[in-house]
């Protein structure tokens, strides 16, 4: 709890990964790729419910096994490859007896995403007064540097009217939603079905932390972020 305001946090994860196979129950340094998520959770200050949205036997018997509560099993027309996401968030709130005034999505594909991280994006919502917030980091390869090109192979600035910006110093900075934290009030959440508006305000997390798990190259380079990093 938060300024007298509860919160939920959910856990999607289904069991139909394609990038990389049964990706949220293999492990990563050491432990269930979803084990990284759960105890993150875990630690939080101002989470008061943490738990798992899943269609997958195995990914909720590993869930359970680290200590999140797993209240119902999610349909499987809810964990179909073209499901929003959004919908298993939905499927939470209308399925929950209790109500929370806040929800924080937190997708194991984040492993790197920190406690810090998650009660920063909290905080950030909350002191900003703003309905949501989701986290963000900056770009490595800028916008204003990207190019289409025309008919004749001719360059076209990616950025509509973007100046040119010889110097990197100079270049505006530019963010990407990573996805390890969104944040959002639930009534805004069932009236927009999104995290994102033009209400939704950003809280910036560092490069390293925000390592997402899509392809096996990911994987790779995130066990040896933490390898390094841990030993």
């Amino acid at each position: 709890m938060i300024a007298g305001k509860t919160i939920l946090a959910i856990i999607p994860a289904r069991g139909g990964s394609k990038g990389v196979p049964r990706k949220n129950t293999r492990i990563l340094a050491g432990k269930a790729l979803i084990a990284w998520t759960i105890e993150a959770a875990k630690k939080s200050k101002y989470i008061d419910r943490l738990i798992l949205s899943s269609e997958n036997e195995e990914i909720i018997q590993v869930a359970k096994e680290w200590g999140c509560e797993v209240p119902y099993k999610r349909p499987i027309e809810l964990a179909r490859d073209d499901t929003p996401g959004i919908e298993s968030v939905i499927h939470a709130i209308n399925t929950l007896g209790e109500k929370y005034d806040f929800v924080v999505l937190l997708q194991p594909t984040s492993p790197l995403r920190t406690v810090e991280d998650i009660d920063g994006c909290v905080q950030h919502c909350i002191m900003t007064e703003s309905p949501a917030c989701v986290s963000l980091t900056e770009v490595q390869q800028s916008p204003y540097w990207m190019y289409n090109l025309d008919d004749d192979m001719k360059l076209k600035s990616f950025v509509q009217n973007g100046e040119i910006i010889n110097r990197r110093q100079d270049l505006p900075k530019v963010y990407v939603l990573n996805g390890a934290v969104y944040v959002a009030e639930s009534g805004f959440i069932m009236e927009h079905k999104s995290f994102l508006t033009d209400e939704t305000a950003g809280y910036i997390m560092s490069g390293e932390n925000s390592v997402d798990i899509d392809t096996e190259l990911d994987f790779a380079y995130c066990e040896w972020l933490i390898n390094r990093k841990y030993g």
